[in-house]
């Protein structure tokens, strides 16, 4: 199963426990999946409203579609419903929600190898992201946000990733080591503003301590450690120099099939060390739960 979800707004990028424990497998042919998953970031407190603001508290709601048409391949669309709203020291602070921008993602699996102790996977994904979101939100004033804040970003940007996946490490069968490596190239969107781009790569660790006879119940837990590096934005072709920076947060993921077809997960990471620019603002606290229903599609 294709298990990418990610926090994708204007305002970065952030790694999510997604609909399946590994992210190198596409969905099997024919297959499909639909999936809510909802995160939380949370950011520190700025003085005031910079013209590159991140809210302080945002949150993504995302509908997910994936479709196995082929062996090896499958397509994702992403459609989010974001909240931002920004706390300053110096102002009275604003909210707003809006549609964000849609992603539209093709994976291939390259490389399949079976063992004893387990299944080694890789697979590359790649796709973009449409200015679908808004970007029109106002302060008390009446005056337009950042176009940092905004839901939308107004750009057509490019995701790439590389994904692996390694069953069986240690030859412990239900040890398994997942790595996520994926970035964002952005284009000028809304405002004049490009946003930096960004790379992000996840490793998660996650042992399952059950599992049923028929596989349609199974329970995942481990710990996950991500690191991101985003470039500084850019204004009117002036870049804003401290805006961007790199964080390193860990945390716990858990994933849980409660019967076949359906499944739940959760996860929860923490700041541990990032840049000291005043202008950067990374995400201190990062929650996301979501379900997951699969069925069968045939066209």
């Amino acid at each position: 199963m294709s298990p990418w979800v990610m926090v994708f707004g204007t305002f970065g990028f952030t790694s999510a426990q997604g609909p399946a424990p590994e992210t190198a497998p596409p969905m099997f042919p024919g297959g499909a999946f639909v999936s809510y998953n909802s995160t939380f970031v949370t950011r520190q407190v700025p003085f005031g409203i910079s013209p590159t603001a991140r809210p302080t508290l945002s949150h993504e709601g995302a509908f997910n579609f994936t479709w196995g048409f082929r062996r090896d391949i499958d397509v994702t669309v992403l459609v989010p419903v974001v909240t931002n709203e920004l706390e300053t020291k110096s102002a009275a602070s604003v909210r707003g929600t809006a549609i964000g921008d849609a992603t539209v993602l093709l994976k291939y699996r390259f490389y399949r190898r079976d063992s004893g102790r387990g299944t080694t996977q890789a697979s590359i994904t790649v796709g973009p992201k449409l200015p679908t979101g808004g970007t029109g939100l106002k302060d008390g004033r009446g005056n337009l946000l950042p176009a940092t804040f905004q839901p939308g970003s107004g750009s057509m940007d490019l995701l790439a990733a590389v994904n692996w996946t390694y069953t069986g490490l240690f030859n412990i069968r239900r040890l398994v080591a997942d790595e996520d490596l994926h970035a964002v190239i952005r284009s000028q969107g809304v405002q004049q503003t490009k946003i930096g781009d960004d790379i992000e790569s996840r490793f998660w660790l996650s042992y399952r301590p059950y599992e049923s006879k028929t596989v349609g119940r199974e329970w995942f837990i481990g710990p996950a450690l991500t690191w991101t590096h985003s470039q500084d934005d850019r204004i009117a072709d002036v870049v804003q120099s401290g805006s961007g920076g790199r964080a390193l947060v860990a945390g716990i993921a858990s994933y849980v099939g409660i019967r076949p077809g359906t499944h739940v997960w959760i996860g929860v990471d923490w700041d541990v060390a990032h840049s000291s620019s005043a202008q950067f603002q990374p995400a201190r606290r990062h929650i996301s739960f979501g379900i997951t229903q699969q069925f069968r599609l045939h066209l």
